[in-house]
């Protein structure tokens, strides 16, 4: 879709612009809103992926999550299927970089953790709508993950990811919540 190209290469340039201090303090402010959330509080066993430059930074949330005696879990994604396989990580050693530079967990060195044991998943994304749309990066995992997901989902954006408009289709699968460095939009509710 010709809308959804667009959108992404616009946000990826404004993205391109935030310098590494700006990115570091934005992201920071992110994480200190998501420990707040009752969302986060109540979860033991969370599902995140692990960022790289742009996305919001991850790796601070996994350390705290861990500091709080939570379980963490990242995605492994299955190109055959495009299913996500979520596996425990209990430290960063046990990530190998796989395409593009992003990271995911090791098989021999995790274990598969079942969707109804996750009681939060961390979306991730490019864009957002206040509606809880999402403009992924164009592989459709998460929407899949999400159709038969029953606990709480979340995503995290900069201010500038957060759009007047997404282009929806019918498999679009809207997150309840999400916390920018400058608010927490509640979807539908």
């Amino acid at each position: 879709m010709e809308a959804k190209k667009e959108l992404r290469k616009m946000i990826r340039q404004e993205l391109s612009a935030l310098n590494l201090p700006q990115y570091e303090h934005l992201s920071y402010r992110i994480a200190q809103r998501l420990y707040q959330d009752e969302y986060w509080k109540m979860a033991s066993t969370i599902a995140i992926t692990i960022s790289k430059t742009p996305e919001v930074d991850t790796w601070q949330m996994i350390r705290k999550a861990w500091e709080q005696g939570k379980r963490i879990v990242v995605p492994k994604c299955e190109p055959k299927s495009r299913a996500l396989d979520f596996r425990e990580l209990t430290q960063f050693s046990q990530l190998e970089s796989v395409y593009y530079g992003l990271f995911e967990p090791i098989v021999s060195e995790t274990k598969t953790v079942k969707p109804d044991e996750i009681d939060l998943v961390i979306v991730p994304g490019l864009a957002f709508s206040k509606t809880g749309y999402r403009l992924g990066f164009g592989g459709g995992y998460y929407d899949r993950f999400l159709a038969n997901y029953q606990g709480n989902s979340l995503s995290l954006a900069f201010e500038s990811q957060i759009v007047s408009g997404i282009p929806i289709e019918s498999h679009d699968i809207p997150v309840s919540k999400i916390i920018s460095n400058v608010e927490v939009i509640k979807v539908g509710g």
